[in-house]
């Protein structure tokens, strides 16, 4: 196959970059509307309640991540070997699991959040705040895994203008509904959950009408393809090892903030926000990536291939340097924007420092992440992830309650990040090498 110019491949990537970002930076900035409206309110109860509940659906959503990231690489792949059919196809079988997983979470809401809320800690009001939000964002559990499908799709096709529409649509609509609900109506903890929910219907109505104009049609026969269904079963399983494993460290970095108290917890959280929006700008270099990364590997192009991986390094590192300097230049004028309570803006400013380490080996570990998911080498991501929890950050966390020393939960944010980059950095260069493993 004839190898694409290094110019061309550079403005895809480019262009795929720049509309991901676009689409990425809507996700924390509703996030971060949630977080200011209820920064805003008398009692900072309601903002921890959020951050503790928002646990949960981390793990709900994000442990069914392989919704989004599993059908890029596959629709990519198939895009670059121009299989037209069993690109739609993919799409049908993702929609399929997501409306089965969205449909149990329904049937099992109460015993989710009556285990996640047992788990979690936090004192009766700041539970109570995060119980209201829990009951009404729930409701939006089919229609949000529906959208990481469709995300997922328009991705894989590199259609990422309307991957864009479609997240914008619904991330935007949260903001308003946002501040109608807890702003307007004064449902505060409750009616940010309401909002998010009404958001993601939004959004999943409007991916319904933009993949039906694109999508061929495809037989049940083909759908129901065995080897096909036993090949994405395969990887979602690694998938959601993966990103289980990574929640679980952000949930237990969380959880052992609040044991420093509720203003250490907001705190915290408010710089995981922080860290929220970067990772979204980064992921839009990770994401093209993904894109171009399955593409190449669909049509066995190994010279793109590292062409791919050397841009999306490059890109990702680059982003996180442009984030970084405003955060790090004027902590305090940026959280005292965030949050109307002097002691949890001031405790966040005292630890901004953080990010520096962390976000910088966080953008090696997302660049690698696109890489590999666009190859979808579940396997390899979730041993990686594995390995890197446990040498990386599950050492310093014991350090941290055990000597009671915060500072020790950053050093373990930096370590799993380090270790993330570090193994799959290794790997990388054993596959982009001239005789590395097969694509």
């Amino acid at each position: 196959m004839t190898a694409v110019p290094e110019t061309s491949l550079r403005r895809r990537f480019v262009r795929l970059a720049a509309l991901n970002v676009a689409s990425n930076l809507t996700v924390p900035l509703a996030g971060l509307a949630d977080t200011v409206m209820l920064g805003q309110l008398a009692e900072v109860r309601f903002l921890a309640g959020v951050v503790l509940a928002s646990l949960i659906f981390d793990y709900l959503y994000f442990g069914c991540a392989f919704l989004r990231m599993g059908t890029t690489g596959l629709v990519a792949q198939a895009w670059g070997r121009r299989d037209v059919h069993e690109v739609s196809a993919h799409l049908y079988r993702a929609l399929l699991l997501a409306a089965a997983i969205g449909a149990l979470a329904l049937a099992l809401r109460d015993p989710l959040g009556n285990a996640g809320f047992r788990l979690l800690s936090g004192t009766a009001e700041v539970e109570q705040a995060g119980r209201a939000y829990y009951d009404a964002r729930i409701w939006g559990a089919p229609a949000t895994l529906a959208n990481l499908v469709f995300v997922g799709w328009f991705l894989g096709r590199g259609e990422a203008a309307r991957a864009l529409l479609l997240v914008a649509a619904a991330n935007l609509g949260n903001i308003a509904l946002n501040w109608w609900f807890i702003i307007h109506l004064g449902w505060a903890a409750h009616g940010a959950g309401v909002a998010t929910a009404l958001a993601q219907w939004i959004g999943a109505g409007l991916g319904i009408c933009l993949a039906t104009t694109a999508a061929a049609r495809a037989s049940w026969r083909i759908v129901l393809d065995r080897n096909e269904l036993r090949r994405l079963v395969s990887l979602s399983g690694h998938l959601v090892v993966r990103t289980l494993l990574l929640i679980t460290a952000f949930a237990v970095f969380t959880n052992v903030s609040a044991l420093f108290g509720t203003a250490r917890l907001a705190a915290n959280g408010l710089i995981l926000r922080i860290l929220s929006v970067a990772s979204y700008f980064v992921d839009g270099a990770a994401f093209a990536g993904e894109t171009l990364a399955g593409m190449a590997y669909g049509s066995g192009n190994r010279a793109e291939l590292r062409r791919v991986l050397f841009l999306t390094v490059a890109a990702a590192e680059l982003g996180a340097a442009c984030f970084l300097l405003p955060v790090l230049l004027l902590p305090e004028v940026i959280y005292g924007l965030l949050v109307d309570h002097q002691e949890v803006a001031a405790l966040a400013a005292a630890s901004n420092v953080w990010l520096l380490p962390v976000l910088a080996f966080a953008a090696l570990a997302y660049a690698f992440d696109g890489f590999f998911l666009g190859l979808t080498r579940g396997r390899l991501l979730s041993r990686a992830m594995a390995i890197s929890l446990v040498i990386g950050f599950a050492p310093a966390v014991w350090a941290a309650l055990h000597y009671r020393q915060e500072d020790l939960l950053w050093i373990g944010m930096t370590g799993l990040m380090a270790a993330r980059a570090g193994t799959l950095g290794f790997a990388a260069r054993r596959t982009i090498r001239p005789h590395g493993e097969g694509i």
